[in-house]
């Protein structure tokens, strides 16, 4: 059944893009070129409604339950109802913005309002953890807002990876195929279903997003991923280990990471963390000289190195798990030196990473 669910998701995805696509120009949530942006022509944005569309048309059709990840406590609602509930929100928060460019307290108001049917509505909150060498962490009052700290979060970094054609479905991809793997392994049927069902959606997509674009997924669809993507790394990894609540942060490194760099960034240079710039990872490989096409692969190259990390540290044992920690923490930085580096003077090393590509 799963597996039929999934050719649809797929299917759906390919047919409703195109319709998306003329919605799109016709209600003028366009793209239009400017300093900041890599596209030299008007492009219609709200593919975000096809990945949403095509998604919860197989999601009806499966209707994926699972008694143990989706009875919460403190729920208010059914968790797929509020996931389902979230997800609009933050689709009609997404619609707006490609077409009217709202500010970003109103796009953050919509995110918490989202995040707030799922926490409050479906009980989903990190409440407590196992610490490694014995104890619980109890988060009491605070596991509320440190939830929603977590999906906002989530949903912003995938929202700031959005620069080049594909990227961002491409990266989200990987990581929901990533979480498919590890709740089949851990035997969640709802998180696997749902993540798999949004893969495939996703991938649908990316027929006509990846370079040379024909349609970009906007703000409606960078938000939903990321909304969706952050719900269902919690609900696979919820009140656990220290160390396995490590893993979904392992999964979504790109996004993360790339986030991180850009906030700190920001506050060196004394700008606001909303501001816009051209120094996220994209924009640094593109600078040193890598093409539009080469640079969003490399990029999925280094996002399934980061899914194979996290599947390897979800099976590790805790020191195992320190050291690979701490193998990707001296990986991440020689990557940052090394396309420091490059962009300056090392045109050598790129031809060769070119030579390899090919």
């Amino acid at each position: 059944m799963l597996y039929l669910t999934l050719v649809v998701a797929f299917i759906a995805s390919i047919l409703l893009t195109p319709l998306v696509k003329r919605f799109a120009f016709r209600i003028g949530a366009v793209d239009r070129p400017n300093y900041r942006k890599v596209h030299a022509r008007i492009m219609p944005r709200l593919g975000g409604l096809a990945i949403f569309g095509s998604f919860l048309i197989a999601y009806l059709f499966l209707q994926p339950k699972d008694p143990v990840s989706a009875a919460f406590e403190s729920s208010l609602i059914p968790i797929e109802t509020a996931i389902i509930i979230g997800a609009f929100l933050i689709i009609v928060t997404g619609v707006l913005d490609d077409m009217l460019e709202i500010t970003a307290k109103a796009k953050m108001l919509g995110q918490l309002a989202a995040a707030g049917v799922v926490v409050i509505g479906g009980g989903l909150e990190i409440s407590f953890i196992n610490l490694p060498f014995g104890g619980v962490l109890d988060f009491g009052y605070f596991s509320i807002p440190l939830t929603i700290i977590w999906i906002v979060g989530i949903t912003n970094a995938i929202n700031l990876i959005d620069g080049l054609d594909g990227l961002a479905a491409g990266v989200s991809t990987v990581a929901l195929l990533t979480l498919t793997a590890m709740a089949f392994i851990m035997g969640d049927i709802f998180v696997m279903s749902t993540a798999a069902i949004l893969a495939a959606s996703s991938i649908g997509f990316l027929f006509y997003n990846f370079h040379p674009a024909k349609i970009f997924m906007g703000d409606t669809g960078a938000l939903f991923l990321g909304f969706m993507i952050s719900v269902l790394a919690l609900m696979g990894f919820k009140n656990v280990t220290v160390v396995a609540l490590i893993i979904p942060i392992i999964m979504l490194g790109v996004p993360i990471s790339d986030t991180f760099f850009a906030i700190v960034r920001r506050v060196r240079e004394k700008k606001s963390i909303s501001e816009a710039d051209k120094s996220h990872l994209h924009h640094c490989l593109l600078n040193i000289g890598f093409s539009h096409s080469q640079t969003v692969l490399i990029i999925y190259g280094i996002s399934a190195l980061f899914g194979l990390a996290a599947l390897l540290f979800s099976q590790a044992t805790l020191w195992g798990g320190i050291l690979l920690i701490g193998v990707m923490l001296l990986a991440i930085e020689l990557f940052v030196e090394v396309v420091g580096l490059a962009g300056k003077n090392y045109r050598p090393l790129i031809n060769l990473v070119r030579m390899i590509g090919k």
